[in-house]
């Protein structure tokens, strides 16, 4: 097969490496690096649930997410909170949903759990990187709550990872980089669980359309890196103390 920019082959993650519990006061947390592409995940609980929430016994997980200013080639400049350009915006929303997909949300009592997503260094695959650490940063945090009598159970329904898969230059290709990101004819971000079943697709072209048979070929392409990067997932949570 072609070797690509960074001499993998097209269905080749990027060296992936997961370290949990890599802040002292969070509850939990998480670098997860892929490639270039550095993540810090790191969760809050807050004893307080959305309005919506109030009153029902169940709990929230949410995200934020946002680039330090020399995470990128060029200077980007920092976000106030509530003010969030709208890729922003999107990402931490795509962020929310594929943990709360992981999480039997009654479990979690009227609390709330927030995960802080920051890219440190920007390598293309930040919010699928940012899925992929903030799960484990999230088990962390229930552990901890577990072991303070807080949580009565582990409140984890299927561990969830993501990927992004495209076609580039006519070519189906795994977990692309920032430089085939940005040369990509079809970019796909795919979310699935453990039990193999998809979460979340996001699939847009620039340029022509593509078929459901191209589609059908990146889904299959992007469920062999998440079952890998759940492999990751589970040897970073044996780690934990």
């Amino acid at each position: 097969m072609p070797q690509r920019i960074d001499g993998r082959a097209p269905d080749d993650l990027r060296p992936v490496r997961i370290q949990p519990g890599y802040l002292l006061y969070a509850e939990g947390s998480a670098l997860i690096e892929t490639g270039s592409t550095r993540v810090l995940c790191a969760v809050s609980v807050e004893e307080r649930v959305p309005a919506f929430l109030k009153g029902t016994g169940r709990g929230w997980v949410t995200a934020e997410y946002g680039m330090l200013p020399r995470s990128t080639l060029t200077r980007t400049p920092r976000e106030a909170q509530g003010r969030e350009r709208g890729r922003t915006y999107e990402i931490q929303r795509l962020i929310g949903r594929a943990l709360r997909a992981a999480v039997d949300l009654e479990a979690l009592g009227e609390r709330t759990f927030i995960v802080d997503c920051d890219v440190l260094q920007a390598d293309g695959g930040t919010r699928t990187a940012s899925i992929t650490g903030g799960y484990v940063a999230l088990y962390q945090a229930f552990l901890n709550l577990l072991k303070r009598d807080i949580l009565r159970t582990l409140p984890i329904r299927s561990a969830v990872a993501a990927v992004s898969v495209g076609v580039v230059d006519g070519e189906v290709l795994l977990d692309l980089c920032y430089e085939e990101d940005f040369r990509a004819q079809v970019d796909c971000t795919l979310v699935m669980n453990e039990r193999g079943e998809i979460v979340e697709v996001h699939s847009a072209t620039e340029g022509a359309p593509f078929s459901r048979a191209t589609l059908e070929r990146l889904l299959a392409l992007g469920e062999q890196g998440v079952r890998r990067l759940l492999e990751v997932q589970a040897r970073a949570i044996q780690a934990l103390p």
